[in-house]
């Protein structure tokens, strides 16, 4: 008796294909595509974005844990981050003020959007949550530290496969920016924004805040930059560096207001885009 014949799967259906080096281009363009209907779906046309590090602990779980460790590597781990203690409990305090700030322009569709795991991203995630401000996470699929936190919107909750377009949906409706202390990925989000706005690849410049004068000052000796010729004095103005929580939200929403006082007929600001 014969067997009966196996009903053939199709193309974008077969699961070993899509995994494979053949379908890399599918899955690529899955990501440039998919993150596009989600926002369109939760209405959101502008972003606040936060950058910062996944390690990055608040004060007082950082005092906990040093009362609790007993190991000398944790002792010293602990006592690292205890310097920049202070980011994530100043994170998630700006990102309560943009969440009460956004619920007086609620035809501007704002949303706070991170990069979806611990650290300063639950810190923004965590305020925006607590204000009841549509809370973004764009997560990247990694082998350690990265891990969705809990105060992002199920249905906001993004996974990626790869950096590049991570980046782009970061910056796509990024009205504004604020990198805290952090890493290697900070720090590629960071320059990466920086470079498109001083080669003029955003339509205008958006408001960038440096959080943490002693950090960013202590990482990149910017005055140099400028002494070798290597960016032009003005490039230094495409940022605001600060540690003060209530400077850093006037600087931002004095800006966006400046430039969303007429809308577009769609509700997305011209300046910002990506062209």
């Amino acid at each position: 008796m014969a067997s009966k014949k196996q009903e053939p799967v199709l193309a974008y259906q077969n699961q070993q294909f899509l995994e494979s080096d053949a379908g890399r281009q599918v899955r690529i363009l899955s990501e440039f595509r998919a993150p596009g209907v989600v926002l369109d779906e939760a209405g959101i046309k502008n972003t606040i974005v936060m950058f910062g590090s996944a390690r990055t602990l608040g004060t007082r779980d950082v005092k906990k844990k040093l009362k609790e460790a007993k190991d000398p590597k944790e002792i010293k781990r602990l006592n690292h981050l205890a310097k920049v203690a202070e980011s994530y409990d100043a994170a998630r305090d700006l990102a309560k003020l943009f969440g009460n700030w956004s619920k007086k322009h609620k035809d501007w569709h704002y949303a706070l959007c991170t990069g979806g795991g611990p650290g300063i991203m639950e810190a923004g995630n965590r305020g925006a949550h607590e204000a009841k401000m549509q809370s973004i996470g764009f997560n990247i699929k990694l082998p350690f530290e990265q891990h969705p936190n809990p105060y992002i919107d199920s249905n906001l909750n993004l996974q990626f496969r790869y950096f590049f377009i991570r980046k782009f949906w970061f910056l796509f409706k990024a009205r504004a920016l604020i990198a805290f202390p952090g890493g290697f990925g900070t720090l590629d989000e960071l320059f990466e924004a920086l470079t498109l706005i001083q080669t003029h690849k955003l339509h205008e410049q958006i408001p960038i805040v440096l959080f943490g004068e002693e950090y960013w000052k202590n990482l990149v000796n910017w005055d140099y930059l400028v002494e070798t010729g290597m960016i032009n004095a003005d490039d230094l103005k495409i940022f605001h560096m600060t540690s003060d929580i209530g400077d850093a939200y006037a600087y931002v929403t004095q800006t966006l207001e400046k430039y969303s006082k007429t809308p577009s007929a769609t509700g997305v600001h011209s300046f910002g885009m990506l062209k």
